[in-house]
Parts: structure tokens; C-alpha cells; sequence
């Protein structure tokens, strides 16, 4: 549903036209500084109006409702809003019966039998992930000294991203891109084998992002072209440091102490101003359809922040499981 995690537990709620939109984080543990100023910085990254991005620009204020007192976290659940000011619904009318190729349009009105919020994609549009975003500022903090770091390797097809975005622009279309994220500074043995493996964890959090169509991890799908000599990454220290690091810092589900790094596809940007084709819903005719509003050419620009968020809560996830076990694992002292 719209809930993640077992020790940090985030809830998503908002719709992109709606009041707001939003996060609740429960299992923060108490006493973790947080100020506003602390947004600020990955607030920027992922907000819009450079060249390629959407011309939609909200102020992005965060209002912390509760889990604060005096600029450090209490323990209690913490509630985050951000509200929607800049907004042009009427540009998204038509939609009700008219769905968008590429996009959720049709599916949530299917699952959800056209009851749900159209407007600028409602619950399933990319403005949520700025409570995603917001969680993976306070995640950062718990898991120091790992540091999670997100950068783009190419923008459709190409490393050249600025002559990439040019283009696209100059021929009204939108492209996608590849966005690689390195987690370093990470404890040995994250992570459970099979269904709570690093990489089912990880993978399932990425995945809950809009636009992302695909992950690998170290070398990913290059593996399937190496022979076993090749790709096994040889252990140079007692430690668990290795030569290569084909296996993008996970064997067997769990952390292996090596950086973990792993690389997303992001699709382009499903609204764009070339002329599609869908389904008239109310006439049952297939016609021509130019979308309105405004939309990001490439999605992937704003995404490295996004990305390194939801890898932030999935570790920190983990930590706190981590240190839990621990406890529960430590010698108890006897009583006479």
C-alpha cells in the first residue's frame, strides 16, 4: 500500500493538485537534530525550472506537524506537509475519460473504478516523491558516517546531458536517462538472505519511485557476458575489502563491507508534446491526443536526490534492525 519499512516506517500520502502532499515517518529514533535549514539542500536539487525541467515551481516549505521539539526528533511519529500553491487543474480535465499512454491514468481508473484524483497524475505523480525526499534527509542523519551520493551517468543515450536536453527540447519530445547511486562507509552483514536481501529491499523501494523501469547492481547485466573468474571479486583483506567490485557490495543478500553500488533506468517523461494516440473511455473511439499542462522534458534530472533517499531509508532500515538484533543478542547480566 502507501507504507515502507519495519524498523523506519514511512507513509506517503498527497495528490499532486490536491491540499498537500506529505510523509509520516514512524521509528525515528529520539534525539536526532533536525531543522528546517536541513532541507534545503537536497530540496534544491530535486526542484524544477532548469532547462529540461517543468515549469511548475512550488515554494516546497516543509511544515514539520509533530515528532520535533526543539529542533531534535522526540521519538514520536513524525509528520511532514508540503503544500500545493501553483496548480492548474483545468489543464488536466479531459483526462477523466481520455487517458495518457505511458501513464496511470487508465490503470487507477480501472483499479479504483473513476474514483480517483486525475489532476497532474494524483497519488501517482512524481510531486510525492518530495516526502520521499524528506525522509531520506532525516535517514542520512541515522545511518552517518555511510554516505549516499546519486549522479547521472547519460541522459538519452548520451553522456553529452546539456547537447542531450538541447535536442530534445528543439524537437518537443522528452528522453530518459541512467542514474547510478554509491552507499559508502557500510557496515559488514545488512541485509537477510532471500526475501529481505539487500538487493530485494533496495530494489523494491527504487522501484516505488514513478518512472523508474530498471536496476542492477556492480555489473550488473554485463555479468551475464563474464565467466566466473571474471566477475568474482577477490578478497584482498580480513576485512572483506576486494580487488573489483563486480558484486556491488552485496553476496548473498547481505552487505559485504565494499561500497554498494547500483544504477537505475529512468523512462522519459510520459506527457509530451507530440501527438499520441489512446482511448476515448466515454465514446469507446480511438483518437488524437496533444497533452496540456506543463512537464518535465527529462524526468532523470531530478531524480540522483531521489534515488539517494530511498536508498537512505532502506539503510537506515537495516541499521535500526541491525542494532535491535544486537540488543536482543547481548549477554545478559545475572542476577543472584
Amino acid at each position: 500500500m502507501n507504507t515502507f519499512g519495519k524498523f523506519f516506517r514511512i507513509s506517503i500520502f498527497g495528490e499532486s493538485h490536491g491540499e498537500s502532499v506529505g510523509i509520516v515517518i514512524d521509528g525515528c529514533p529520539a534525539g536526532i537534530p533536525l531543522k528546517y535549514s536541513d532541507f534545503n539542500e537536497d530540496f534544491s536539487r530535486r526542484k524544477s525550472g532548469a532547462k529540461g525541467t517543468t515549469p511548475r515551481r512550488e515554494a516546497d516549505i516543509p511544515r514539520i506537524m509533530s515528532g520535533v521539539f526543539n529542533e531534535r526528533t522526540t521519538g514520536a511519529p513524525i509528520m511532514i506537509m508540503f503544500e500545493n500553491t501553483n496548480i492548474r487543474s483545468g489543464d488536466y480535465s479531459i483526462l477523466k475519460d481520455i487517458p495518457r499512454p505511458g501513464h496511470a491514468d487508465l490503470t487507477a481508473h480501472q483499479k479504483f473504478g473513476g474514483y480517483q484524483d486525475y489532476r497532474g497524475g494524483g497519488h501517482f505523480s512524481g510531486r510525492l516523491t518530495l516526502g520521499l525526499v524528506a525522509a531520506g534527509i532525516i535517514a542520512k542523519k541515522i545511518i552517518d558516517p555511510m554516505q549516499v551520493s546519486g549522479t547521472i551517468l547519460e541522459i538519452g543515450g548520451s553522456r553529452d546531458i546539456e547537447a542531450a536536453i538541447d535536442t530534445a527540447v528543439k524537437q518537443q519530445d522528452s528522453i530518459g536517462g541512467i542514474v547510478e547511486c554509491t552507499i559508502k562507509e557500510v557496515p559488514v552483514a545488512l541485509g537477510e538472505p532471500f526475501f529481505d536481501s539487500l538487493e530485494a529491499v533496495l530494489s523494491h523501494m527504487v522501484f516505488s519511485i514513478p518512472a523508474i523501469k530498471g536496476i542492477e547492481f556492480g555489473s550488473g547485466f554485463h555479468a551475464a557476458k563474464m565467466r566466473g573468474s571474471q566477475h568474482n571479486d577477490n578478497i584482498v583483506t580480513t576485512d572483506g575489502a576486494t580487488e573489483t567490485n563486480h558484486a556491488g557490495g552485496i553476496n548473498g543478500g547481505i552487505s559485504n563491507g565494499n561500497e554498494i553500488v547500483f544504477r537505475v533506468a529512468v523512462k522519459p517523461t510520459s506527457s509530451t508534446q507530440q501527438t499520441q494516440r489512446t482511448m476515448n473511455l466515454k465514446s469507446g473511439e480511438m483518437e488524437n491526443l496533444v497533452i496540456e499542462g506543463r512537464h518535465d522534458t527529462c524526468i532523470a534530472l531530478r531524480m540522483p536526490v531521489v534515488v539517494e533517499a530511498a536508498a537512505a531509508i532502506v539503510m537506515a532500515d537495516f541499521m535500526l534492525q541491525s542494532q535491535q538484533v544486537n540488543r536482543v543478542n547481548e549477554p545478559k547480566t545475572r542476577i543472584e
